[in-house]
């Protein structure tokens, strides 16, 4: 079975590969959270699928994609820590936001995922795009 660190290394090159949704969605326990900070945290596989859906939708004037470049990534037993820049792809652009995040990893799977991130940072960088995070919930 693989390591903790494995699972998360590989979950976030398959965000890299512009991996489809349903296949993120199952390196996730069943009764996964995933918490967005400061957003309202998620609950279990199919509604982490479909939050995913929710916000990476290919053509403009969408995300297309995100890559996650893993800076460094540290592990103690089942929880694994990342400091990230995440490079987000819009139709006519990309940006970097630079993002720690949190996984508890059960099984093989991951049970946990919170990221902080400055959302401020991200807003200002989107611009007038119409998948600004503003009011998101």
């Amino acid at each position: 079975m693989e390591t903790p660190i494995e699972v998360v290394r590989r979950f976030c090159e398959a965000w890299s590969s512009d991996m489809a949704t349903d296949g993120l969605a199952a390196f996730f326990t069943d009764d996964a959270v995933y918490h967005n900070m400061p957003f309202s945290p998620v609950t279990g596989r199919k509604n982490i699928a479909d939050n995913i859906d929710s916000f990476i939708r290919p053509g403009p004037p969408s995300i297309e994609g995100i890559d996650f470049r893993l800076i460094n990534i540290a592990a103690d037993g089942p929880v694994v820590m990342t400091e990230r820049c995440d490079v987000f792809k819009l139709s006519d652009t990309s940006f970097g936001l630079p993002v720690m995040g949190t996984f508890e990893v059960r099984d093989g799977k991951i049970a946990a995922w919170r990221d902080y991130f400055d959302t401020n940072q991200f807003t200002s960088q989107m611009g007038d795009h119409p998948q600004r995070v503003e009011g998101r919930t």
